[in-house]
């Protein structure tokens, strides 16, 4: 074709064609490539604007594509988020069950912490879609349910200590739910301050959780008026 031939003519038909320089910049992407750039720029999109604020417009806009072709990978913007969303979760649920390695149960719940926090620091964006509220997925596909997917794999461990020491292993769930509750909303919190550092969090979150456990009471007691 005449576009893809560079000539040295100076006709004025010439000075409206692309130069050759910026046809080569021009790079047709496999739909797979193209596919990873739509999630990459949804990404960044939802993280900083959230799913309302971010328009396929917008999104296309930024792809340098036309509307069309986010639709044809995605179905629209729900599909796109629900596919962001799907692999933050997996992430995050990744690097924390990754953690939980062998070890004094004092270690483990500092490797816990630690994987929560490595995610906040290398995934922030991934973090800020987890944390917000899920437009396309009620059940499933939220933070809250992520936080009860990781819970559960604290409950095993807890389940074996509880029931080392005597105490009703039936109770695990609770007190699983509760420390990771506890560890991943201090997460949403040093997630803006970035302060103390994330050792320093680490060590009393861990401070907290295992002096808590250390110190349980096999049959817990109210002392307050209110018993029920």
């Amino acid at each position: 074709m005449i576009d893809d031939v560079a000539t040295d003519s100076s006709t004025s038909s010439d000075k409206s064609r692309p130069s050759p320089s910026r046809r080569a910049r021009r790079v047709r992407m496999t739909g797979k490539e193209r596919r990873e750039q739509l999630l990459d720029i949804g990404r960044a999109l939802f993280a900083d604007k959230g799913f309302e604020g971010t328009s396929v417009e917008e999104i296309a806009a930024r792809a340098g594509v036309s509307k069309p072709v986010v639709y044809e990978h995605f179905g629209g913007k729900e599909g796109l988020y629900a596919v962001v969303v799907d692999r933050e979760m997996r992430q995050l649920l990744d690097m924390v069950t990754g953690a939980l390695t062998a070890g004094h149960p004092r270690e483990l719940l500092e490797q816990a912490a630690f994987a929560l926090l490595d995610y906040i620091e290398s995934y922030t964006d991934g973090f800020r879609i987890l944390v917000r509220d899920s437009p396309v997925a009620q059940s499933t596909g939220t933070f809250a349910s992520l936080i009860s997917d990781i819970a559960t794999q604290v409950e095993d461990i807890l389940g074996l200590e509880f029931k080392a020491r005597g105490f009703d292993p039936k109770l695990a769930p609770l007190y699983a739910q509760a420390l990771v509750g506890m560890v991943a909303l201090t997460g949403q919190w040093w997630l803006d301050v970035r302060k103390p550092k994330k050792a320093e969090v680490a060590a009393h979150l861990v401070n907290l959780c295992w002096h808590g456990l250390e110190n349980l009471e096999s049959k817990p007691r109210l002392i307050g008026h209110r018993k029920s």
